[in-house]
């Protein structure tokens, strides 16, 4: 099992192709705040649901400074896909090997329907300006995830 993050140590550096194939890293956030949420499967309903959330709320998290990042364990061609099909406006990135996922604490046991799994656990870090964790919420819900965050943030 990875250990999860806690405020104030550093969040762990990456690189990640993007729906597009281009590398993202979150070294180019930094002087930013950035949200990085992590979920389990592109177009399936609960990640739709989460990541249209994160698009409907996207003008509010960067009128308050905010950068979003979802990452997953998809392919960019099914990055590509989702990001197209929902008319998302930020970036998703490809984690295949799950090794950016492990490092955040976002990859470990899961159960379901009785059966034990290594699988992504749905998670949200969200990093300040200097490159710190300021918050990290694990097995969140994708329903009503982005209002709690919101709150949790203290935004409008």
């Amino acid at each position: 099992m990875t250990s999860r993050l806690t405020t104030g140590e550093p969040a762990p550096e990456f690189t990640l192709p993007d729906a597009n194939g281009s590398e993202v890293s979150l070294s180019n956030y930094r002087g930013q705040r950035v949200i990085v949420y992590f979920y389990p499967k592109a177009s399936t309903p609960g990640c739709t649901t989460q990541a249209c959330d994160f698009r409907d709320n996207l003008a509010a998290f960067t009128a308050e400074g905010f950068a979003v990042l979802g990452i997953s364990p998809d392919a960019p061609a099914a990055l590509e896909r989702f990001t197209n099909k929902q008319e998302l406006t930020f970036p998703l990135l490809s984690d295949e090997d799950h090794k950016v996922a492990e490092a955040y604490g976002a990859w470990g046991e899961k159960k379901n329907y009785g059966k034990t799994y290594e699988g992504l656990i749905r998670s949200t870090v969200v990093v300040d300006a200097d490159g710190k964790v300021e918050l990290a919420q694990y097995n969140v819900r994708a329903k009503g995830h982005v209002a709690k965050l919101r709150r949790d943030l203290k935004l409008a």
